[in-house]
């Protein structure tokens, strides 16, 4: 398929071409170039909605970085004497051909911050606080290594983060702690330009973590997220800090438990903090514990921020991976359980979460506590 950049784009009339976003669920979530459509690839040859396109207008395909649009065969049925293009570099080229000059990194940053303070208030500044004062998530003398992928979820976290320090309700430092697994080098010009709108002073920190996974046919998100995490100790150690910071928000937390349920036959949840198990006085919190992902989706969105989800080698095969390794796929078929249940009982989400808090061990048939299992019947005569 012929491809066209993004530049050449920008000089066709808005009403001469229609866009259409072929990636799945998982990713365009995350944000789609604005007046596309999304027809998923598999969808694609089969879909009522190309031949609702005036024939006139040229298609522009579009994937994560252009690969899986620019294999699609134009010579289909469907596409049949269309005019059809690739758009190179796919929805990355779109989110780096937005990099701001000073003035509009400054006017951002402004309209950012105070969009947290006044209109996502009570959406997102509200719960982070709460979270963090209901788990005892910052304590007095903490230095915390807020950890920054370059998402929406993270850069969030950041800005909440600076927010709170702003109270200064409770004396803590912040380092906020990017690492470059091997990103190229336009994905890591893009988390930097991101960080240097919002007003985020990132360090970065290089491994070569994409390189060590490249190989790895099973499972290479799930080694991949283990092996993030603990370069991301090692350092915020180095660096002084004696916690990390990671983006899991509320959604997130209540489909671990489903998922937990459904594909490993156990119950449990996605903790607001740990103790590391490696790394000798460290721990992990999660301060958007009770933030609802579609508020920070709410909150990009109005700020007209563009993120990268996932920069790896698998981009465009895995969809995206997230940070505890689980794909998009398992995921987003969680995320889609829990909408459809929500249609006839608007509290499932809530009751989903709360059901962490109201566990009762005298229903339980058999329970694992310090890696030791407990069953029921260990006094079952006892309590006669």
């Amino acid at each position: 398929m012929k491809e066209i950049t993004y530049d050449e784009l920008k000089k066709l009339p808005e009403d001469s071409y229609v866009l259409i976003d072929i990636r799945d669920e998982g990713l365009t979530l995350y944000g789609m170039i604005p007046g596309a459509v999304n027809i998923y690839i598999e969808e694609l040859y089969n879909s009522e909605k190309l031949s609702s396109i005036p024939r006139e207008k040229k298609l522009i395909f579009y994937c994560e970085i252009g690969r899986m649009s620019r294999e699609i065969d134009d010579t289909l049925d469907c596409l049949s004497g269309r005019d059809c293009y690739s758009l190179a570099e796919g929805y990355v080229g779109f989110v780096r051909a937005g990099m701001m000059n000073e003035t509009d990194k400054a006017e951002r940053r402004e309209r950012a911050e105070r969009s947290i303070q006044k209109k996502f208030h009570r959406q997102l500044f509200s719960p982070f606080a709460k979270a963090c004062k209901k788990y005892r998530l910052i304590e007095e003398g903490d230095h915390i290594a807020v950890c920054i992928s370059g998402g929406k979820d993270s850069m969030l976290m950041a800005k909440l983060f600076q927010e709170i320090r702003r109270h200064r309700q409770v004396d803590f430092d912040l380092t906020f702690l990017v690492m470059d697994p091997g990103y190229n080098s336009e994905n890591r010009a893009l988390i930097e330009s991101n960080a240097d709108a919002l007003g985020i002073p990132i360090t970065i920190f290089e491994s070569t973590i994409f390189d060590a996974v490249d190989t790895i046919e099973k499972s290479p998100c799930y080694l991949c997220a283990r092996m993030r995490r603990g370069y991301l100790y090692s350092k915020a150690k180095e660096l002084g800090c004696n916690k990390i910071a990671l983006g899991h928000h509320y959604d997130d937390v209540i489909e671990t438990i489903l998922m937990g349920m459904l594909h490993g036959a156990q119950i449990q949840t996605m903790m607001p903090k740990l103790h590391s198990t490696n790394f000798e006085g460290m721990e992990l919190i999660r301060p958007l514990y009770l933030v609802r992902e579609s508020d920070i989706c709410a909150w990009r969105d109005y700020n007209e921020l563009h993120f990268l989800q996932c920069a790896c080698h698998f981009t465009d095969t895995c969809t995206t991976c997230h940070e505890d390794g689980t794909t998009s796929s398992k995921r987003l078929d969680t995320k889609k359980l829990i909408a459809e249940l929500k249609k006839t009982n608007p509290f499932v989400e809530a009751n989903i979460f709360k059901s962490m808090e109201n566990v009762i061990l005298d229903t339980v048939i058999e329970y694992k506590q310090n890696g030791v299992r407990h069953n029921f019947l260990d006094d079952y005569k006892d309590k006669a």
